[in-house]
């Protein structure tokens, strides 16, 4: 490999490996979560006793909007494939590719997740659930779907709508008492770090079917 080879691949290499630390993070905080759930000075236990104290019908009709959109059947299944066909409209093949394999591993990563660390709900959970906690699934969702958009469309404004979009599902989350606040954490670090992951993988292939290679110095690294 040339030089100018190693340099053009660099940044995708840096965002592999930020990507990479950051599910190492996740599963760290799993760890950690898991075997000091118990400690009742927690931010989970303070988050959810002020969470608790907060609670009004007002907040809860959005928190739960946010868990029908975020989750289930439409969240991870009538979402995704909605955006993939958009972006198979757009003509953008390898875009919706890549859109689509990120929300399957990110859901698939989760739920391997979640059966690993075990981790109980809260009792003050507000919606019928059994399946363990951590990480959450809505807020990897939501952050798997935003940062991948944002890769393949580069438009700040995705960028700075979504991260309001995840942040809302976070709050929305611990708020209907699905999830511990380091839940959603979790969850955010796994979707955003997946995304990239994928977005690496179809780098160059996306940067030649958007045509920005001769145009974005960021879509053609090394410039």
């Amino acid at each position: 490999m040339s030089t100018q080879e190693r340099v053009e691949r660099s940044p995708y290499r840096r965002a592999a490996i930020a990507a990479g630390v950051a599910l190492l993070l996740a599963v760290g905080l799993g760890v950690l979560v898991t075997v000091r759930v118990s400690n009742p000075e927690s931010i989970d236990s303070e988050w959810m006793d002020e969470i608790v104290a907060h609670r009004s019908p007002w907040w809860e009709v959005p928190a739960r909007v946010f868990d029908f959109i975020g989750g289930g059947w439409f969240g991870v299944l009538v979402v995704p494939v909605g955006i993939a066909v958009a972006l198979l409209i757009a003509r953008r093949p390898w875009a919706a590719s890549a859109f689509i394999l990120g929300s399957a591993v990110s859901s698939g990563v989760v739920q391997v997740m979640k059966i690993g660390f075990g981790r109980a709900r809260p009792e003050q959970i507000l919606i019928p659930l059994d399946s363990p906690s951590f990480p959450s699934g809505h807020t990897a969702n939501a952050a798997t779907i935003v940062v991948l958009l944002a890769l393949l469309l580069r438009r700040r404004w995705i960028a700075v709508a979504g991260a309001g979009y995840v942040v809302l599902m976070a709050l929305s989350r611990t708020y209907l008492g699905a999830h511990w606040v380091t839940d959603t954490l979790g969850g955010i670090l796994v979707g955003s770090a997946l995304a990239v992951l994928v977005w690496v993988i179809f780098a160059r292939r996306l940067a030649a079917e958007s045509g920005v290679e001769s145009t974005h110095g960021l879509s053609q690294p090394g410039r």
